[in-house]
């Protein structure tokens, strides 16, 4: 079998490398250089309890599933690649903004697999907080990943596992064939294929022919990177509160993120920057003194539901792989997992079905 991704980010890398492993012919496709679209972007945070708010749905269970995969993932991974990912798992505090906040945060706590913390207990873990913080949710099964790391260490797996990568060469059509086979034009070629994977993030819309108008828009975010004045000054573990989040990578720490509907836009403004540096530093005050590194846009794949889509579409063949919106990194172990045994007509986890192509007004 021959199956063509369109998309190198996290979803399409991951998909590959699986799927090349285990022995299927796969050639990526990808606009521009494979994971500096959204994966790049990002915070590379696994954060099952923070995205799912303990909520009993379908994209929660298959967020606990994909964090289960991810140990095992990264190892392999790194292993393959020779590419240290940097998977940590070092937790998360959820800290509330209100008394309301805390309310909801101590019944996610009553339900299992987190805990509720005292204002003293929150601040013995992450003393930087702002002093008179009622408490905080402690999610010790939250984790992160260098984002940045992965992209180039899942492309050198996919190529080493067999798969091809043609960057700089955006699919611009998905068209049937005479005798059944799925046929994808770009602006230098055609590729002929037993089955092609949409994983184009926020441009999978973007494609003609069989996917033209799919359901996923552009959601772009803008990020900050914060210089610590000495090494040892990051705040340890994740710190989410006043509708931000901090991850502390590397020597810098990352803040995020701004959620605009822009469509492809990913200019800076001065407003997103005022806006996260104001919530910073009302989470963690000893931030005004730390200077801006670096200021960046991107572009979020989100769906109308807010859910992914994942499965085939009404032409046979024809799968969908996004929507993850900033769950890309999260899900991707359970993605790929999912694409294959989808391809190979293999039984998928139950809550696969509420990402159903088919759930749009417009069948795709």
């Amino acid at each position: 079998m021959k199956i063509i991704i369109i998309g190198a980010g996290v979803a399409g890398l991951a998909i590959a490398w699986r799927m090349a492993r285990n022995g299927t012919e796969v050639l990526v496709l990808d606009r521009a250089q494979p994971a500096r679209g959204a994966t790049y972007a990002s915070a590379g945070m696994i954060a099952v309890t923070a995205e799912t708010a303990g909520a009993a749905t379908s994209e929660a269970e298959f967020a606990l599933r994909s964090r289960a995969l991810w140990p095992e993932f990264a190892k392999e991974l790194e292993a393959i690649s020779g590419i240290n990912i940097s998977f940590r798992e070092d937790g998360a505090l959820i800290v509330p903004a209100s008394s309301t906040e805390a309310e909801r945060l101590q019944r996610q706590a009553r339900g299992g697999g987190a805990e509720y913390l005292t204002r003293k207990e929150t601040l013995a873990r992450a003393p930087m907080l702002a002093p008179d913080i009622e408490g905080a949710l402690w999610a010790p099964r939250d984790a992160q990943v260098d984002n940045r790391a992965l992209g180039p260490a899942l492309t050198n797996a996919a190529i080493r596992a067999g798969a091809k990568l043609s960057a700089n060469e955006a699919a611009v059509r998905v068209e049937q064939g005479a005798s059944g086979e799925l046929v994808v034009l770009s602006a230098f070629r055609i590729h002929r294929a037993d089955a092609v994977v949409l994983a184009a993030g926020a441009w999978s819309g973007q494609i003609g022919g069989l996917a033209e108008n799919l359901p996923i828009r552009p959601v772009k975010g803008e990020m900050l990177a914060l210089a610590p004045p000495a090494p040892n000054a990051l705040p340890v573990p994740l710190l989410w509160g006043h509708g931000i989040y901090l991850v502390p990578r590397n020597d810098q720490l990352f803040v995020g993120a701004t959620v605009e509907e822009a469509g492809f836009d990913t200019g800076l403004s001065n407003g997103a920057r005022r806006w996260l540096l104001e919530r910073a530093q009302a989470l963690v005050p000893c931030l005004r003194d730390w200077p801006i590194r670096e200021h960046w846009a991107g572009l979020r794949p989100g769906t109308a539901d807010g859910l992914p889509i994942i499965g085939e579409t009404g032409t046979p063949g024809l799968f969908l792989a996004g929507g993850q919106y900033r769950n890309g990194i999260l899900f991707a172990p359970a993605l790929a997992e999912a694409v294959e045994r989808l391809i190979n007509k293999q039984k998928v986890a139950d809550e696969i079905a509420a990402f159903s192509p088919g759930r749009f007004d417009r069948p795709v």
